[in-house]
């Protein structure tokens, strides 16, 4: 089995729900700009980091994704040592399934031909 392995650095950023306007009677949505950077990165990332992996469209794929977040700056000494001893989590946003959907909807027919793969 192969696997690949990269590094975004900084901290997380989940999938930004997309902004929906009209012009001339049709529907259009826009991605956050700060999604969209956030994805260019992610691509960048993984091509600079694994340069020509690309696993083929008759392979299913597992993704394990291992977010780094900061502790809140309002939280109490003592839950903020519970934190670093890693015994509790900070509850921040973004949740598991927006960091999720960012990285398969940057890596799509970069790393993979299609997230359904996953």
């Amino acid at each position: 089995m192969d696997r690949v392995k990269f590094i975004v650095p900084g901290e997380p950023y989940g999938k930004g729900r997309p902004k929906f306007s009209t012009a001339g009677g049709f529907a259009r949505a826009v991605t956050p700009e700060k999604t969209a950077s956030y994805e260019n990165l992610i691509k960048l990332e993984y091509q600079a980091q694994c340069p020509g992996q690309r696993f083929e469209k008759e392979h299913a794929l597992g993704m394990l994704i291992t977010a780094y977040k900061p502790i809140p700056s309002s939280t109490s000494r003592k839950k903020s040592r519970l934190m670093l001893d890693r015994l509790i989590y900070p509850g921040k946003k973004p949740d598991w399934d927006n960091i999720g959907k960012i990285y398969c909807d940057a890596l799509n027919k970069i790393a993979f031909f299609d997230d359904t793969q996953i």
